[in-house]
């Protein structure tokens, strides 16, 4: 009796272990449900024949994708558009979507950036919640679960300069009776800033003068800025440097509910997004990666790099405010843009927008401009004709 005993605890350890280990989504896959009802909204033609889209959305017109009453759960959303990226700027499509009937949206940012596809580029991404791809980037897709208690809108505003030939998409979503009281909702807010070099110059690694401390974070790069409670959960973070200077030297900083100093505190940009020593190769892990690293000289020209806190989300009770650095106490000029993902109580309004003059891609710095350069420096070492490019 007592082995029999001993082997059921045993058996009942081992199945507990076996789900804890099978984690959550293919673990909770296998479990049966009630009282759900799978719903669509999607551009299918409504005559039967195949003019599956929206299409002639003008410059400065608004389009609602999704409009739906009572309470849910967003599941899914795909999406493409015509034409192209390099003729139609996915930077300038502008999403927005609104919670529970509230007059203010809590997700808004440029098409492109909230999948994964910096600046006006398409190129494939591959993340847990988000992806774009193939044929290179153009299919746009989230699995963010988005609820909403008292109904939801998503619309498009086309700031492009020209027409929307074609929008296809589906929202896919849960039809419940009532929400569950626990559920937050969903928000996403882009940012995006020209940042400033210090007076003295840019002084990374020490190699046109002394570098500085930065011990509260106060001139840092703001990628989320809340107020109320919830949990952060994702970032994707597309730099442009135009110098060869490795950008990454800046470390996140973390203030949560409040705080005068960040309670966490990193170590450096590419260990913020789990990968280490100066990266640029692609790399696609489902919670971080390099979705789009630059093949220019040193580290000039565009990259990106996301990590999703699936596992770690951050939490906070009364605000969270998310910045980091652009170089070490911040001594860079970088182009950064930002797409922060998170979860609040209720939903809830965001920080202003960046205008679509603020957010425009910065041109390339190419073999002209560094030869440019040269020409200031030969100048400046009195034009000695034998000038190789390494004399101090």
């Amino acid at each position: 009796m007592k082995k029999t005993v001993i082997f059921i605890l045993s058996m009942m350890i081992a199945i507990a272990g076996i789900a804890q280990e099978l984690g959550n989504e293919m673990y909770d896959l296998s479990k049966i449900r009630s009282g759900l009802k799978n719903k669509r909204v999607s551009s299918y033609d409504k005559t039967g024949k195949n003019g599956d889209r929206l299409s002639g959305i003008k410059d400065g017109e608004k389009a609602v994708l999704f409009d739906v009453k009572g309470a849910g759960i967003i599941t899914h959303i795909w999406i493409t558009i015509a034409p192209v990226p390099e003729v139609l700027s996915r930077n300038d499509i502008i999403l927005r979507i609104y919670w529970d009937g509230k007059d203010y949206p809590s997700v808004e940012s440029p098409i492109g950036p909230f999948f994964g596809q910096g600046w006006n580029e398409r190129y494939n991404f591959s993340s847990f919640p988000l992806a774009a791809g193939p044929t290179n980037g153009t299919g746009l897709v989230s699995y963010f679960s988005m609820p909403f208690g008292n109904g939801a809108r998503i619309e498009i505003e086309n700031q492009t300069g020209r027409t929307i030939d074609a929008f296809y998409y589906y929202v896919d979503y849960l039809e419940v009776d009532k929400l569950p009281k626990d559920l937050g909702r969903f928000h996403a807010w882009y940012n995006h800033e020209l940042t400033k070099a210090l007076p003295e110059g840019e002084t990374e690694w020490g190699l046109v003068g002394l570098q500085g401390e930065n011990k509260d974070g106060k001139n840092n790069y703001v990628f989320a800025d809340i107020k109320g409670k919830g949990h952060f959960v994702g970032l994707n973070y597309y730099v442009h440097s135009p110098s060869p200077m490795w950008y990454g030297e800046g470390d996140d900083m973390w203030y949560i509910d409040g705080e005068a100093l960040p309670s966490l505190v990193g170590t450096g940009t590419e260990d913020f997004f789990n990968t280490s020593w100066c990266p640029k190769e692609p790399f696609y892990h489902p919670y971080y990666g390099y979705a789009r690293v630059n093949n220019d000289i040193g580290w000039l020209g565009r990259t990106h790099v996301y990590r999703f806190f699936i596992n770690d989300p951050i939490y906070f009770e009364k605000s969270l405010k998310a910045t980091i650095e652009h170089g070490h106490n911040n001594n860079l000029t970088l182009d950064i843009g930002t797409v922060a993902y998170w979860y609040q109580s209720e939903a809830s309004a965001l920080p202003p927008a960046p205008s679509k003059e603020l957010r425009k891609p910065k041109p390339m710095i190419g073999v002209n401009e560094i030869h440019r350069w040269r020409h200031e420096w030969r100048k400046n070492k009195n034009n000695d004709p034998q000038l190789w490019g390494n004399e101090k």
